[in-house]
């Protein structure tokens, strides 16, 4: 790769990054338990974002491109981390222990998307970013028509758990 289109690609990259930093956060964040654990995410995204960028054929938007490498790297990592045990670190200081009532509904919210199975909390990440079951179809390779239909069955789910 010559200088010009490696600087191109890194200029490239980094406009992805700013852009949709926010949208990697809060994938990682949603297949998460731990703050260590979103950084460790975050940056295989970024790694697998910047393996795939070159392949980027721009088929569908850049959007729904950064929204699928997301999904799928936190999807893969999830299913490698069931195959490893894990020794949990014991530490003193809660992180997550906010009691404000914004604070305490969302991680609410969170307990119970975590408890969705994989592919159900990626179109409900996807309709919770207001995108629209066109890109949600796309995302994740359903029709429009079965993303409605998920979606619905969802957020019934979701209002029963307890």
């Amino acid at each position: 790769m010559e200088n010009t289109e490696r600087d191109n690609l890194e200029s490239e990259f980094t406009r992805i990054v700013t852009e949709y930093k926010n949208t990697i956060y809060m994938v990682c964040y949603m297949f998460s338990k731990n703050n260590e654990e979103v950084q460790d995410l975050s940056q295989e995204v970024l790694i697998n974002l910047w393996r795939s960028l070159p392949k980027f054929e721009r088929k569908s938007s850049m959007k729904t491109w950064v929204w699928r490498v997301s999904l799928y790297t936190c999807i893969s990592q999830e299913r490698k981390s069931r195959l490893r045990k894990r020794l949990p670190l014991e530490i003193d200081i809660d992180l997550y222990n906010d009691v404000d009532s914004d604070t305490l509904q969302i991680k609410k919210l969170h307990e119970r998307i975590n408890r969705l199975g994989m592919f159900d909390r990626a179109i409900i990440l996807l309709w919770l970013e207001n995108m629209s079951y066109e890109e949600i179809g796309s995302v994740v390779g359903i029709s429009e028509k079965n993303v409605s239909v998920r979606l619905h069955r969802i957020k019934e789910q979701l209002k029963t758990m307890k």
